[in-house]
């Protein structure tokens, strides 16, 4: 019991770590990006149904803990703040494990004017500054799926990713398109992303959460989203945000029908977003980053409680 009370981090790493958190300070410094502190709860959470929220009670009111500073930040850029970035504490429901804390501090930033194209760019310059020798590669969605299996994703029904899952992993249960891909990526692709950076992009269109979709070269409807890996490890999603606010009432319907599928509590969908888009969210690509498994990855960890310093 005497040794509890300790820091569970080395003093070592705590130092490792806060040069890394300044020296991502200064590339947005250097950029004319401005750091904004949002509040960590609001009346409303996400509606997303693989993210669960953390609620609290203050007096009468039951708040969430936020998920991500993504609502608050998207109503300041329609406020006109311009380029904007956070770097503070999330919440999520998440089981603890190697590599999730229901607490954990997050990297999001929006650029106005840049595309998921460009932000994929100026991420792979953060990431490069960080570790200078770490190598890097981007794929589309669909054709890791085609090299992996030999599948056009975007065409490919749920009946036919249903039984590739099945032909892989021992489940049984049904699910959308959209669950089966989740678990294919997840479970057979993931694993495959084993060395340096590597950046998939041009999501199938069911994958869109909050990014727009597009027609690419092939005429196939895509969401314009990205994820980033390091050594098989998710990293980093972006979007090229979505402003049709129709589209996104739409798509809040969507997830509670999948909640609802999912026995998981329905999410009013945030009027003070929705307000804000209707007002008018500037064309801009944001991006989410895990700082927590960011340090665990360019400190060569075997676990984020390593980084963290209780």
């Amino acid at each position: 019991m005497s040794i509890l009370w300790q820091p569970r981090a080395s003093l070592s790493v705590l130092k490792k770590r806060a040069r890394i958190i300044q020296t991502i300070r200064c590339f947005f410094q250097d950029l004319d990006v401005l750091e904004v502190d949002v509040p960590v709860w609001a009346e409303h959470s996400v509606s997303d149904p693989w993210l669960d929220a953390l609620s609290v009670e203050c007096g009468e009111q039951t708040l969430w803990l936020q998920t991500s500073p993504e609502y608050y930040m998207k109503r300041l850029l329609a406020a006109g703040s311009g380029c904007i970035y956070s770097l503070a504490k999330a919440f999520r429901a998440d089981e603890k494990g190697r590599l999730h804390e229901p607490e954990f501090t997050m990297l999001e930033w929006y650029r106005c004017g840049l595309d998921d194209r460009q932000l994929i760019d100026e991420l792979i310059r953060l990431i490069n500054i960080l570790a200078p020798d770490l190598e890097f590669q981007k794929s589309s969605y669909a054709d890791l799926f085609q090299s992996l299996f030999q599948i056009d994703v975007h065409s490919a029904t749920a009946e036919e990713l249903e039984l590739l899952a099945k032909s892989h992993l021992d489940i049984d249960w049904q699910d959308d398109k959209s669950g089966w891909l989740d678990l294919i990526f997840s479970h057979l692709v993931e694993p495959r992303l084993l060395k340096g950076l590597h950046v998939v992009y041009d999501y199938p269109e069911c994958q869109a959460a909050l990014a727009r979709t597009a027609v690419n070269s092939k005429g196939q409807t895509v969401a314009r989203r990205f994820e980033c890996f390091i050594n098989g490890v998710e990293l980093a999603n972006g979007y090229w945000e979505l402003s049709d606010v129709k589209e996104q009432r739409r798509r809040f319907e969507q997830d509670n029908l999948k909640r609802h599928s999912l026995a998981k509590p329905q999410q009013e969908a945030d009027p003070y977003l929705l307000a804000a888009l209707d007002h008018g969210l500037p064309d801009c690509a944001g991006v989410a980053l895990g700082i927590d498994r960011l340090v665990m990855a360019l400190l060569e960890l075997d676990s984020i409680a390593e980084q963290r310093t209780f």
